[in-house]
């Protein structure tokens, strides 16, 4: 590339401010512009930080010359925010939950096709060091025929509960488990799902966000897949349990990338330690009684926006194809239907997957 991108981030909450502004702003094939936001203390904090301006909106940033954007902003805002994006010609990576749904996920791929404006979406736990890990045994043919993933995002917090701004957990953390399950295991033939709602009624549908969900799918291979997203969990799960026929990797601690940038550090901090787990966190490749450490893969959300720039550049495809992104979203869909009915729903309802 000639010269960074020039993106801009919309959005300065939790994960604007300790996920995508230190990703940007240690990209070199980027120009971290500066923020939209216009809450007077993010605007004070985004010049405090990295002595970057704060605009008023996506047009003021693209006066300014951006080239693309970043969205981190609450879920029912990331659908009206791409298609404004787009239509100004900037190229987008949206947080996830892409959107509330599939049709909106697909109205937006349609959109920007039809623009021919690069999108993609944040499925940053791609780049997990235990999920690349599980990926390449995979591949390798070290579990032998893959049959079971397990795969959890919990965690211990009763009250206030999951952040409003991720739709709930289903949405919320549900993104990351699907997508994940997606990429590993395949497209999906049916979904049960159950949820716990923390204002309804006995847990049910006609109160509040949703705080504790567990989601089943059949891939069309036969894989099965358990995925578990909660807030109230006080005794979180193994993060993967990813079986086959001649044995299954376990790992219990969740990839360190997160807690390095809730900490302050980034991957311009870092350098080369960054994504790097210790031994001591490494997950083990179990065969019933007999088991062996596997030296986990170096996590590397810092890949992401890399790619971004590349592709806006026309020098390679999207970090993640949107697509990815509709078909998450109808199976998440579907996991809301059946934790409603308690119907298991089938491949007529997932339409395109």
């Amino acid at each position: 590339m000639t010269a960074p991108v020039r993106i801009g981030l919309v959005g300065y909450g939790f994960g604007g401010r300790h996920f995508h502004a230190p990703l940007l702003a240690s990209a070199p094939e980027c120009e971290f512009m500066g923020v939209v936001t216009t809450f007077p203390e993010r605007r004070r904090q985004v010049a405090d930080r990295w002595d970057l301006p704060a605009f008023d909106s996506l047009e003021d940033l693209a006066a300014a010359g951006a080239e693309a954007v970043a969205i981190s902003t609450p879920a029912d805002t990331h659908l009206p925010l791409t298609r404004r994006a787009l239509r100004l010609g900037l190229a987008v990576a949206c947080d996830k939950p892409f959107t509330l749904d599939a049709d909106g996920a697909r109205e937006a791929v349609e959109l920007a096709e039809r623009l021919g404006v690069p999108l993609t979406v944040y499925q940053n736990r791609r780049w997990d060091s235990d999920f690349l890990t599980a990926r390449r045994l995979v591949g390798s043919g070290a579990l032998g025929g893959l049959t079971l993933l397990e795969s959890r995002f919990e965690r211990f917090a009763p009250e206030p509960g999951p952040p409003a701004a991720g739709g709930g957990t289903l949405l919320d953390f549900g993104s990351h488990l699907v997508d994940q399950a997606l990429v590993l295991c395949g497209p999906v033939e049916r979904v049960y799902a159950e949820a716990h709602h923390r204002d309804g009624p006995d847990g049910g549908p006609d109160g509040g966000l949703d705080d504790d969900v567990f989601v089943a799918l059949t891939h069309r291979g036969g894989v099965r897949s358990r995925l578990w997203g909660s807030w109230r969990q006080g005794a979180p799960g193994p993060r993967f349990r990813v079986g086959g026929t001649a044995g299954a990797y376990v790992v219990d601690g969740v990839d360190g990338q997160e807690a390095l940038l809730v900490g302050g550090a980034s991957p311009a901090s870092e350098g080369d330690a960054w994504g790097v787990e210790p031994p001591e966190r490494w997950g083990r490749l179990m065969r019933g009684d007999e088991g062996e450490t596997v030296p986990s893969e170096r996590g590397a959300w810092d890949a992401f926006y890399p790619a971004f720039a590349a592709a806006v550049r026309g020098a390679g495809p999207v970090p993640v194809d949107p697509r990815d992104a509709v078909a998450t979203a109808a199976v998440l869909d579907a996991a809301r239907r059946s934790a409603a009915t308690g119907e298991v729903v089938r491949p007529a309802d997932l339409r395109e997957i």
